[in-house]
């Protein structure tokens, strides 16, 4: 309310306003309040009065409890914050992570030689992958641009492992006589602008929630904790989660290719976050990072207890309370407050990454070589190589940036944290609706994977086997094959993806990981060029715009065929006069190199739309280049 009678000790009622904030207007109320309340007291309101001094001082507090109030509530709201401590402590809230430096990231061409080994099958020489490389990730880039900007190569990198989304591209290096001597090996991979810095912190006796800050500049995050006695804390996005993903080299001949890890969830008692608490200069990229391990002790994980009724609920704070109807986290079931294990009675050794920044955003050709090659072995004990091949594919080992790295900023501004905030709420990590699980399986690193499409659907009836209850939800899955392909997706794939879904899947959901079908198909039209343009440019042109249109990645699992669309693309081409005819054909037959799945396309065209099976399916053109076909006719 703008004011209010209230009524003193003699029964008079005085008319207070609250709507003045500022020293103006509450100067100019009290005032008005004197000349209203006290005509008899107080008469001189001339700037060196004495009544006009405690007027003016009585404003002067006013305004500054105002302000301080307005700023605090203002403090509050992430859309009007403006100090970063407090800007940081909400967008934690709403589960996003400022960047107090943004890394500069480049794609990084790899090369090294590999001898050549005769293949008695083959009749011929061919690369001995006994002799390719591992350089593990954080391996040091050389700058020559700028040396004091160092890079870091982000992934593991695996010369003997090849697959559609990690390719490892082989040519001839050397000939001897007829038969190659030895291959070049290429990897592309990615590299960050940063560089690793190492810290000590004694700990004594264990303190929960124990909490480390480290003044920094350009401070990226941290990179691995390892105590004294060489167990590794991991870092969480909170402390009550127990579950993270471990990825785990994978040992089948059969899908090594497509799947080179396995995923897995790994428990983890040591575990620690960590958060800026402040930011010194937005400019300077100074900040505070700050670390926070659990309260639990090594001598009580309760991370590993099962469940039993002796043990569920006995943490809780009040006796009285009915197990009946209190609510239970199945990572906190006893109602301990662990959140992990505190470290204590040892060292910590921290190692973090710095760096990032406008100025790391280098010129290409910039990243010439490996600095240390400690990070560099072989797939298998080098002791059982030659040793004259081994020296010199470790000396081959160069890289090269051929294009600029991007990306590198101060980090986020005020106005950056704020809406980054609010998206990454909106976003969530649930899995809640169907595009929730379609976006959250394509979202599957190509590590454990090379998940290629996917379609998530209500289950038909005729889909369910006998005595088995309707599933929430069937999720239709295809993988790319080493020429990124279309293929069934392996049994090791469909257990990382289950794996990886379960940890954003709501508990009453069902996902059922199913097999999409292929229809191979081909293309031939035919086309009438205009006059003075040549006809087999145009032709090519036409070829062109086809492949491009059918490429797989523009094509996703149940989307139609548009004949109208073909013709228009077609006749957008330059030189073409009409498009007379156009034709979509199955491609069947594995022995062909196809689908083994036949499909009627006539009967599924209607009204110039070619329609998907209802089993759910994608078409494909497999091999473009033999695929489409198309000729030029007269008019």
């Amino acid at each position: 309310m703008p004011y209010e009678l209230i009524t003193n000790n003699n029964g008079i009622n005085r008319d207070i306003k609250y709507i003045n904030r500022d020293f103006s207007e509450l100067r100019a109320n009290l005032i008005e309040f004197s000349k209203t309340y006290f005509p008899n007291i107080i008469t001189d309101f001339s700037p060196t009065s004495p009544g006009t001094l405690f007027i003016e001082m009585a404003s002067y507090v006013g305004d500054i409890l105002s302000f301080y109030t307005d700023n605090q509530i203002q403090e509050n709201f992430i859309q009007y914050a403006k100090q970063f401590n407090n800007l940081y402590s909400l967008a934690y809230m709403m589960g996003y992570k400022p960047k107090v430096s943004t890394a500069a990231s480049v794609n990084l061409d790899i090369y090294q030689t590999i001898p050549a080994v005769y293949s008695v099958d083959l009749d011929q020489n061919v690369p001995d992958y006994r002799y390719a490389l591992i350089i593990d990730e954080n391996t040091a880039v050389t700058n020559t641009t700028n040396p004091s900007i160092p890079f870091l190569i982000q992934d593991r990198v695996d010369f003997s492992i090849s697959s559609s989304y990690d390719p490892t591209t082989v040519t001839v290096y050397e000939i001897e006589g007829e038969q190659p001597k030895s291959f070049l090996l290429k990897k592309t991979t990615k590299a960050i602008s940063a560089t690793i810095n190492t810290t000590t912190v004694s700990v004594g006796e264990a303190t929960k929630f124990f909490t480390q800050n480290f003044l920094l500049q350009k401070p990226l995050g941290i990179l691995d904790i390892i105590d004294y006695d060489g167990n590794e804390w991991t870092e969480v996005d909170y402390l009550a989660q127990e579950s993270v993903f471990e990825p785990i080299r994978n040992t089948n001949p059969e899908d090594l290719s497509d799947v080179p890890y396995v995923l897995r969830l790994k428990k983890v008692p040591r575990r620690f976050v960590s958060r800026f608490i402040s930011s010194n200069n937005l400019n300077s990229g100074s900040a505070t990072l700050q670390i926070q391990f659990g309260a639990g002790t090594t001598a009580d994980y309760d991370e590993q207890i099962i469940p039993n009724p002796d043990n569920v609920g006995i943490g809780l704070p009040d006796i009285n309370v009915s197990k009946l109807t209190t609510a239970y986290d199945p990572s906190n079931f006893m109602f301990t407050k662990t959140y992990g294990v505190a470290p204590s009675n040892t060292t910590l050794t921290v190692r973090y990454l710095t760096g990032g920044g406008v100025g790391a955003n280098i010129p290409e050709n910039s990243l010439t070589g490996i600095t240390t090659t400690s990070n560099i072995g072989f797939t298998i004990d080098s002791s059982s190589l030659n040793d004259t091949p081994v020296a010199e594919t470790l000396a081959s080992v160069a890289v090269n940036n051929p294009t600029a790295a991007t990306g590198g900023s101060n980090g986020d501004s005020i106005q950056d944290i704020r809406l980054n905030s609010l998206a990454n709420y909106a976003a969530q990590l649930r899995s809640v609706t169907k595009e929730d699980y379609l976006v959250r399986a394509l979202s599957l690193p190509p590590l454990y994977g090379s998940l290629a499409k996917a379609y998530v659907e209500t289950p038909k009836l005729k889909t369910l086997t006998s005595g088995e209850t309707p599933a929430v939800l069937d999720l239709y899955i295809l993988a790319y094959d080493i020429d990124r392909k279309l293929t069934t997706a392996t049994t090791t794939l469909k257990e990382n993806l289950s794996t990886y879904l379960s940890q954003y899947r709501m508990i009453n959901d069902t996902i059922r990981i199913r097999d999409a079908y292929v229809v191979n198909i081909g293309v031939k039209f035919e086309i009438v060029v205009l006059p003075n343009y040549n006809n087999n440019q145009v032709l090519t042109n036409c070829i062109l715009k086809l492949k491009e249109y059918f490429k797989t990645d523009n094509q996703q699992i149940n989307k139609p065929i548009f004949i109208n669309e073909l013709y228009l693309l077609l006749n957008e081409v330059k030189g073409v006069q009409n498009v007379k005819d156009l034709n979509i054909v199955n491609l069947v037959g594995e022995s062909s190199g196809y689908s083994k799945y036949a499909y009627d396309i006539k009967g599924a065209t209607k009204n110039g739309v070619i329609y998907p099976s209802q089993d759910p399916s994608i078409f494909e053109v497999k091999y473009p280049d033999s695929n489409i076909k198309g000729r030029v006719v007269p008019l």
